[in-house]
């Protein structure tokens, strides 16, 4: 386990960044072009990121990016 330790600047700025890469990954499970192999990489992507997102995210903010079964197919 790893430990690392950011300034309020930096723990922001993660934030942002968290919430990008969500948001860009939300957006391409959507898309009805991609492949079912592809939409299964990001969704393992996606699961990753978002529990990095959950530790520094409030429980109310973790409802936006909470993964729905749909998207899983």
């Amino acid at each position: 386990m790893l430990g690392i330790l950011f300034n309020d600047k930096e723990c922001k700025e993660l934030d942002y960044v968290l919430r990008k890469e969500l948001d860009e990954m939300l957006l391409d499970l959507g898309d009805s072009r991609l492949d079912v192999d592809i939409k299964q990489a990001i969704t393992r992507r996606y699961r990753i990121v978002f529990r990095m997102f959950a530790r520094i995210a409030p429980p109310r903010e973790l409802s936006r990016y909470a993964l729905r079964v749909r998207n899983n197919r």
